[in-house]
């Protein structure tokens, strides 16, 4: 048997995001549920978000991410070989996103999968390409994080409704002399996974906030803590740290516990919204493209939500 030899390391080549067009502001939504500008800005952070068109897809997110971090990577579409798409919003299960959109942007008969992680399917999907590149698996690999949350809430539901948003992030990875993604640190609590829940496609998301801030504010900080370990990376040398955008509170309570005070802190939740598995390059595309972290610098990357799920590794920024 013939083992593939591969690259000695892999690194993020380029980030790409994309926003619909549509912003949705506390005030709007509070003609219509029971909820106000400041009951939203106390709980979660957030100001405001972005709402795909009723015909906007997933897929139509994910091209427009994807196209974005191709054409910054400066490479073609035939040097692609694997996409993965992050999404837990698809209104079915097959086909799968990702060989639709290798399809859009011109990628010929790639290995094409999906991965449902949620809100920390980003950084799972991240780390499935690093270890494909390092194997000899894949050369260069397209992964996007795409979700459209507008179509699975229950606009009645100030508990749900107010926070999550539709948008996408994706990602170019490619083979490097030198490791520029480091090893994921990730792990699981199924005991828990009613917190956030979806009963059938006739139903609507349904999340116990409290249940879920709770584990996140106790029980994550040492998986983020172990992604830098793993590493070799103390947390005062990060340059940045992007979080999931789930909460305000959430992201400031981890960072804090982390003691990164070096770091610019992803708070795209207060513009965006959550959304679930784009939230993480929606948020660290933009950052680049506001001059907010440099390039080289290294940035801690970490996702948590339904399942309940979690996931991170540090990353040299492009």
């Amino acid at each position: 048997m013939r083992i593939t030899q591969g690259a000695p390391g892999a690194r993020v080549l380029a980030f790409g995001h994309y926003q619909p067009a549509n912003v949705v502001t506390n005030d709007e939504l509070a003609k219509t549920i029971d909820t106000s500008d400041e009951w939203i800005r106390s709980r979660v952070g957030i100001v405001e978000r972005r709402l795909a068109s009723a015909g906007e897809t997933e897929i139509d997110l994910a091209v427009q991410a994807g196209g974005k971090a191709m054409a910054t990577s400066g490479l073609s579409a035939d040097d692609f070989d694997l996409v993965i798409v992050a999404t837990c919003t698809m209104e079915t299960q097959i086909p799968n996103a990702a060989a639709q959109v290798a399809d859009r942007l011109g990628i010929q008969a790639p290995g094409a999968f999906d991965v449902n992680a949620a809100c920390a399917g980003f950084c799972y999907a991240l780390a499935a390409a690093n270890d494909a590149v390092r194997a000899g698996s894949a050369t260069n690999v397209l992964v996007v994080g795409t979700e459209k949350f507008s179509n699975w809430l229950d606009w009645t539901d100030r508990s749900t409704a107010v926070i999550f948003a539709d948008g996408a992030g994706a990602a170019v990875v490619g083979a490097s002399d030198t490791p520029g993604i480091g090893p994921v640190a990730w792990g699981s609590a199924g005991d828990k996974s009613d917190a956030i829940i979806i009963r059938g496609r006739d139903s609507f998301l349904q999340q116990e906030g409290q249940t879920v801030f709770r584990w996140a504010t106790t029980a994550l900080y040492p998986a983020a803590l172990a992604a830098c370990e793993r590493a070799g990376v103390d947390p005062s040398e990060l340059s940045a740290f992007v979080p999931h955008q789930a909460n305000l509170r959430i992201i400031e309570a981890i960072a804090r516990k982390l003691g990164a005070e070096k770091a610019v802190v992803a708070r795209d939740i207060v513009h965006a919204g959550n959304t679930s598995a784009a939230s993480i390059p929606l948020a660290l595309s933009r950052m680049i493209e506001r001059g907010e972290v440099e390039s080289g610098g290294l940035a801690l990357l970490f996702g948590f939500g339904a399942g309940l799920t979690y996931a991170g590794q540090v990353i040299e920024i492009p």
